[in-house]
C-alpha cells in the first residue's frame, strides 16, 4: 500500500503543486489583507485556509491523475515519456482511475470548509470538467498551452472568491500574469516533444512554430506575465516597494529561463521548467506577503 500511494504521487508529479499554491495563497493573503478595509471586516478564517490547501492539493491530483490516463497510449509511444507508471504497468488504469474519483469527491468536499460561502460549492462540477477537458486539447488546438494556462489562473481567483464571495480586478490581473507564466513555460516544456507531435498529427507551439518560433512565443508570454504583475498594483495598492523589488528579481529570472534554453540546445529544458519556476512562484508569494505584512 505503501509503495503504492508513493506510486500514485510519482505518477501526479505531487511536488509541482508548488506551480499553483503560491498564487492561490497569495491572492489568499491579498484578500484578507483587503477584507480587512471592507464593512463589515472580513478577517482570516483558519478553515478557510485549510479549504484553500485541500482543494488545490486535491483539485490538481484529480486533474493529473486524469491526464495521465488520457495520455497512456501516446505516452507510451513517445521515447521521453515511455517508462511512466502506466505505459510500463506499474500502476493500472483502474488504479488511477479510482485515485481521480477520490481526489474529485476530495475536492467537492474541501469546498464546504469555505461556508456559509457556497460559491465554491456550486463552481467545484465545472472547474474539475475544465481541468480534466485539457487532457484533450492537444488533440484540437495549438492553444492547448493557453488552456492549461487557464486552469492554473483559475487558482487566484477561485482563492479570493472562495474568501470573499465576490470577484475583483486584482485576482483577475493577478490570474492573467499566471495564465501567461504557465502558458510560456509549457511551451518551453513540449520544444522537447516537437518531432513526436508532428509526427502523431498532434497540436502544439512548437510543432506549428518550430523550436526557434516556440522560444519567441514563449519569451512573449513571459513579457506579458511581466507587464501584468507590474500593473497589479495599480489595482491593488497595497502594494509598495517590496512588491516592485520582488518583481524586478522574478523578471530577471525568467529572462534566465529563456538564456538557458536555445533552439540547438534543448539540455537544459526540465531545470528552467522545474526549478526556475518554483523559485518564481514561491519568490512571489514570499514578496507579496512580505510587502502586505509591512
Amino acid at each position: 500500500m505503501i509503495r503504492k500511494i508513493r506510486e500514485l504521487l510519482e505518477l501526479i508529479r505531487f511536488s509541482h503543486t508548488l506551480f499553483a499554491m503560491p498564487f492561490a495563497l497569495l491572492a489568499a493573503g491579498m484578500a484578507w489583507a483587503d477584507g480587512l478595509q471592507a464593512d463589515p471586516p472580513i478577517r482570516f478564517r483558519w478553515q478557510d485556509l485549510a479549504g484553500l490547501l485541500f482543494c488545490m492539493v486535491t483539485a490538481r491530483s484529480a486533474a493529473m491523475a486524469f491526464n495521465r490516463l488520457a495520455d497512456r497510449k501516446l505516452d507510451a509511444l513517445n521515447p521521453r515519456t515511455a517508462d511512466r507508471h502506466l505505459p510500463t504497468g506499474r500502476l493500472s488504469p483502474a488504479a488511477v482511475g479510482a485515485f481521480t474519483i477520490f481526489c474529485s469527491i476530495g475536492f467537492v468536499a474541501s469546498t464546504l470548509l469555505f461556508l456559509p460561502n457556497r460559491w465554491p460549492i456550486y463552481a467545484s462540477g465545472p472547474v474539475l470538467a475544465f481541468l480534466f477537458a485539457y487532457s484533450y486539447t492537444k488533440r484540437f488546438t495549438v492553444l492547448s498551452h493557453f488552456w492549461l494556462g487557464a486552469a492554473l489562473m483559475l487558482a487566484p481567483m477561485a482563492a479570493w472568491v472562495a474568501i470573499r464571495a465576490e470577484l475583483a480586478w486584482a485576482p483577475v490581473v493577478l490570474a492573467g500574469a499566471v495564465l501567461l507564466w504557465v502558458a510560456g513555460f509549457d511551451i518551453l516544456y513540449a520544444c522537447q516533444d516537437v518531432e513526436f507531435d508532428r509526427k502523431m498529427h498532434l497540436y502544439s507551439i512548437p510543432a506549428r512554430l518550430g523550436v526557434a518560433g516556440a522560444l519567441q512565443a514563449a519569451k512573449l508570454c513571459h513579457a506579458g506575465m511581466a507587464v501584468l504583475l507590474a500593473v497589479l498594483p495599480a489595482v491593488f495598492p497595497l502594494f509598495g516597494e517590496i512588491y516592485y523589488i520582488g518583481l524586478l528579481a522574478i523578471t530577471a529570472l525568467l529572462a534566465y529561463e529563456h538564456a538557458i534554453v536555445r533552439p540547438d540546445d534543448l539540455s537544459r529544458v526540465n531545470q528552467a521548467f522545474f526549478h526556475v519556476n518554483a523559485v518564481v512562484g514561491l519568490g512571489l508569494l514570499a514578496v507579496g506577503l512580505a510587502d502586505l505584512w509591512w
